[in-house]
C-alpha cells in the first residue's frame, strides 16, 4: 500500500474550504471536476457509514463506484472527512481532507490519500507512482478556495 500527505495553508475561512470538500456536487466540481454524479444511497446519523453512488469521467470512459464515508467530524476550528473505495475492482483508495482553522482567514489543509492494490499484477504500478496527483491537487484547493473568497 501507498500513502500520501500534503499539507498547504490556504488564505481563507475554514468554511470556504470546507464547502468544497463537504458540499453540493456543483461545488465537488470546482476541485474534482471528473465527478460527474454523487448520489447519495444511505445517509447515516453521524455521517461515518454513509453511502454515495459516485460516477468518475476519465477520458470518454464513465467508472461508477460506492463511496463510503469512513470517518468524519466537523466542528466551527477542525474539520475531517475521510472517504474510501475501490476503484475498478483493481485499486482500494482512501482520500482524507482535515482541516484546522489557523485564524479567521487562515486555514490548515491536510490531504491524506492512500492506495492499496488489490491485484498483484497491478502492485507494479504503484512502483512507479509518484506524489505528484497529491500535490496537484491541494495546489487546484487553495487555489480555487482563495478564488471563492476573494
Amino acid at each position: 500500500m501507498k500513502k500520501w500527505t500534503k499539507e498547504i495553508e490556504i488564505e481563507t475561512p475554514i468554511e470556504q474550504v470546507w464547502k468544497l470538500l463537504n458540499g453540493s456536487l456543483e461545488d465537488m466540481q470546482k476541485i474534482m471536476p471528473q465527478v460527474v454524479s454523487n448520489e447519495p444511497v444511505t445517509i447515516t446519523e453521524g455521517m461515518v457509514g454513509s453511502i454515495y453512488l459516485q460516477k468518475y469521467k476519465e477520458g470518454k470512459r464513465v467508472m461508477e463506484y460506492e463511496v463510503e464515508t469512513l470517518d468524519y467530524f466537523d466542528s466551527p476550528n477542525e474539520k475531517k472527512l475521510k472517504v474510501g473505495f475501490t476503484l475498478g475492482g483493481m485499486f482500494e483508495i482512501t482520500a482524507g481532507y482535515d482541516l484546522i482553522k489557523i485564524d479567521d482567514e487562515k486555514t490548515k489543509f491536510i490531504y491524506t490519500t492512500t492506495n492499496r492494490p488489490l491485484k498483484w499484477f497491478v502492485k507494479i504500478f504503484l512502483l512507479f507512482s509518484n506524489d505528484k496527483i497529491v500535490v496537484d491537487f491541494v495546489q487546484r484547493v487553495k487555489k480555487v478556495a482563495e478564488n471563492e473568497g476573494a
